[in-house]
């Protein structure tokens, strides 16, 4: 399947960044990352996903491994916020451009806090989603976290 140019990839290639394109037919509807994982046969510790959350009218963006369920008391304490929830999918797409099971953290509409969960820092490289369900980036986290101007901190899930 050739990859569709997202946003995401035209931006790593703008950028000169290194990555792989990877893509799967996704099922009628997005499950989870794990399925990502699985269709792709790729290690699924290494399987990213983008969550995006707010505090009142501050957006932040979160990058935790699929296998995990963010602990948003916990992160929002770790990003030195009192308190953070998940925006409704149905604000998903108007506010990143992105929908649900194909939001990736590179090319939003606009560019929020982000962090990514430690447990990538010393990664060779991670997948994340390249913008639309069914496809995915591999590249490096540093990379990815100069890009986006991320912070690496601990999420804790």
């Amino acid at each position: 399947m050739n990859m569709l140019k997202t946003n995401a990839i035209r931006i790593l290639a703008q950028h000169k960044i290194n990555y792989e394109e990877l893509s799967y037919i996704p099922d009628d509807e997005f499950k989870n990352g794990l399925e990502t994982a699985q269709k792709l046969n790729i290690p699924v510790n290494l399987v990213y996903k983008t969550i995006v959350c707010c505090n009142q009218k501050k957006f932040f963006v979160l990058i935790i491994p699929v296998d995990k369920e963010i602990n948003l008391k916990k992160a929002a304490k770790n990003i030195g916020q009192k308190t953070l929830e998940l925006i409704p999918t149905k604000d998903l797409l108007p506010l990143t451009g992105y929908q649900r099971g194909g939001c990736s953290p590179i090319g939003m509409k606009k560019q929020f806090p982000t962090y990514i969960d430690s447990s990538a820092i010393n990664l060779d490289y991670i997948y994340i989603s390249a913008g639309k369900i069914g496809y995915q980036i591999k590249l490096n986290p540093n990379d990815l976290a100069n890009l986006i101007n991320a912070q690496f901190i601990d999420l804790e899930y």
